[in-house]
């Protein structure tokens, strides 16, 4: 899909777009829900400068501030996960590199949780290379977690203390490790439609296969504390687009939903949104796990019609 075809979607009526991308969802990605729960393992001291984020040193904000969490803390949290019913557990840790014997704890943890517990594992731990993540594949990891944020253009605006290029060249090294990628960005955080565009035109090019789209919650503390939320038309909107131009890859409504969206969550559903996180975020409190349950009961009943 070109950009002059993508010009042509956006002058669409809302209704029109979102139904547009709910069929979209149902023809080439069927009537399933994916559901993820992801722990914060490693929280705060993070020496890069997004502007966005609560755990970087460079701001001053609550976010807890702590190590690597005990093996067998991951392993409880990977059991919480799936008794809450994810169908994957993501292992998150702030930083943008982590030390070799961080590394391997990690892929300890992910081999212990794939023979106890059995759930789908993800991680996001920064910028790593191919044998790091060849390792960590080799322990059971099923797809690595990297976010590219925004489009190339307003990435610097975002981030100053690494580029875009190495965003993209940690993507490319999990692909060729064998892994499957989940990698998406944020929202609301001063970007154009195009850098949205942008955004989704690449993901598409990077072949990833699951997109997470997180609308900003402005964070005290942070350079963007002051930022004006987008509206829930501008999310369901981009939503639908993403859908549109990504034809069958997840996409998943995570960090900002239960705030931005508030009684819409079922919109996003309905424009394309086929997964989302549950059970909370890294630094944001969700909301109640049996709220969650039920949107996704009425969402599957909604498609089945």
């Amino acid at each position: 899909m070109d950009k002059r075809s993508i010009k042509k979607l956006f002058k669409l009526p809302l209704a029109e777009l979102a139904a547009l991308a709910d069929k979209t969802r149902n023809e080439f990605a069927g009537p399933k829900i994916d559901l993820c729960n992801i722990l914060n393992a490693k929280s705060g001291l993070c020496g890069e400068d997004c502007k966005f984020c609560a755990q970087s040193g460079r701001h001053s904000t609550a976010a807890s501030k702590y190590p690597l969490k005990t093996d067998k803390e991951i392993l409880t949290a990977a059991r919480s996960a799936k008794e809450m019913g994810a169908d994957r557990f993501d292992i998150v840790t702030s930083g943008n590199v982590l030390t070799v014997s961080e590394i391997e704890r990690i892929a300890g943890c992910i081999s212990e949780i794939r023979k106890t517990i059995g759930i789908k594992m993800c991680a996001s731990l920064g910028k790593l290379d191919e044998k790091s993540l060849r390792l960590l594949k080799r322990s059971g990891l099923s797809r690595y977690h990297h976010n590219i944020e925004t489009s190339p253009r307003y990435f610097k605006k975002i981030v100053t203390t690494h580029s875009f290029e190495d965003r993209v060249k940690t993507i490319k090294a999990a692909k060729k490790a064998g892994l499957e990628v989940c990698s998406g960005g944020i929202i609301g955080m001063g970007e154009t439609w195009l850098d949205r565009i942008e955004m989704a035109l690449l993901l598409k090019k990077l072949n990833v296969d699951s997109v997470p789209i997180n609308i900003l919650v402005p964070i005290k503390g942070t350079p963007l504390q002051n930022i004006r939320v987008i509206s829930a038309m501008d999310i369901i909107k981009t939503i639908a687009l993403f859908r549109i131009i990504l034809k069958g890859k997840t996409i998943k409504i995570a960090a900002g939903r239960e705030s931005a969206l508030k009684d819409r969550q079922a919109a996003a559903f309905m424009a394309g949104a086929n997964g989302m996180l549950i059970g909370g975020y890294l630094t944001i409190k969700g909301r109640a796990l049996a709220e969650d349950r039920k949107l996704v009961e009425e969402i599957k009943t909604a498609w089945k019609r």
